[in-house]
């Protein structure tokens, strides 16, 4: 059986700019872009990303989004400007139809153009959302909904370009999807034999692991309202 692919619909970057209350400088907003992108291992060559304390960096080079989900928000959220939500809404990089957190495990490889890339970690929604979409409770929704996206690290270099192919050529941990992750964290979230499983995962994103060692040595849930709730 050969190993799935799918169509980059659209390959995305942004650059800073004011934004939220306070005017803080954000690189949420991407655009479509043509040509052919270099890859490095800190993501597009023409990507920005202004807050680098919690976006960007190696284990969060690029950032995919479904496509298929922006209807599913449409239908299922009306009081959302429909204006704001288009392609690259989520500040994603990648965008492809067919794919969805149900679909990828962590640690999963890509071949992407030239490029080779591994899943690291799902998106931690935050503020930011609530902002973009004019929706003050949309970051809360978006991590119940589990529609957060996914993070790669870049394992090669190379370039890419919209209409090429992704490509998955190696799962080495087939029994944890995405969605499953999303579960332990915000659902079951107290689940200390899913958390031990989860924190041996090396392919996970060294942040995560520290988030679920944390939660395991104080059996509590870690705070999300400063992450959720948009700042005064």
């Amino acid at each position: 059986m050969a190993n799935p692919s799918y169509i980059l619909e659209n390959i995305l970057t942004g650059k800073s700019v004011p934004f939220g209350p306070k005017g803080q400088p954000s690189a949420i907003g991407k655009k479509p872009v043509s040509g052919r992108l270099e890859i490095t291992s800190l993501g597009f060559t023409d990507d920005e990303q202004a807050d680098p304390r919690h976006h960007g960096g190696p284990e969060k080079a690029l950032h995919h989004y479904a496509r298929d989900h922006y209807q599913t928000w449409l239908d299922q959220y009306p009081d959302i400007n429909p204006n704001s939500l288009n392609v690259g809404g989520f500040g994603e990089n990648i965008s492809t139809t067919g794919v969805q957190e149900k679909d990828v495990c962590i640690g999963d490889i890509f071949k992407l153009g030239s490029a080779t890339v591994q899943i690291s970690q799902g998106r931690q929604p935050c503020w930011k959302l609530n902002v973009r979409f004019s929706y003050p409770k949309m970051a809360v929704v978006v991590q119940k909904s589990g529609r957060t996206g996914w993070y790669y690290r870049v394992l090669d270099e190379g370039a890419v370009q919209q209409g090429e192919q992704l490509t998955l050529i190696e799962r080495p941990n087939p029994e944890w999807t995405l969605a499953r992750i999303q579960k332990v964290l915000y659902v079951d979230t107290l689940n200390k034999r899913d958390l031990q499983s989860l924190s041996s995962l090396k392919e996970l994103a060294e942040n995560w692991q520290a988030l679920v060692q944390k939660r395991l040595s104080r059996l509590e849930v870690e705070d999300w309202s400063r992450r959720l709730e948009t700042p005064d």
